[in-house]
């Protein structure tokens, strides 16, 4: 299994340790228009190029 990186909102790495967590937490809480996420101090903007890079991501590791 490899790990699954992101940036965030200030350009820092954040490694998704539960990328099936996430990606289902992105679909409940954020599935439309554009939101911010934070998560263990880093912060997203969640909008539909943000939820196309995390559906990837899940996708490459199932």
């Amino acid at each position: 299994m490899s790990l699954s990186k992101i940036k965030d909102n200030n350009g820092h790495d954040y490694v998704i340790k539960d990328i099936e967590s996430f990606y289902q937490h992105i679909q409940e809480y954020h599935s439309s228009g554009t939101s911010i996420h934070e998560e263990n101090g880093h912060y997203f903007t969640v909008d539909d190029a943000f939820r196309l890079k995390v559906e990837t991501l899940h996708k490459n590791q199932s």
